[in-house]
């Protein structure tokens, strides 16, 4: 698989929805629904802070490795 985006596991940690967290990022929602169904092959620094100031989280608690085959 390589790189899991967990995006959708800490919007609902923190009670956000996909309409007001890309609002509040400042991208459309369908970009953010390629992020979040792992479809996104590259994401801006900017992009990942601002989802980070927003969730209030860590880079690490979105994104994973997994090697590719498990």
């Amino acid at each position: 698989m390589g790189i899991i985006v967990n995006l959708d596991v800490m919007m609902a940690k923190r009670k956000i929805s996909s309409g007001d967290l890309a609002a509040l990022i400042g991208i459309t929602p369908a970009n953010l629904s390629i992020l979040k169904t792992n479809k996104a092959k590259a994401i801006r620094f900017s992009t990942l802070e601002a989802i980070c100031q927003v969730l209030d989280c860590q880079p690490g608690d979105l994104l994973e490795y997994e090697p590719e085959g498990e």
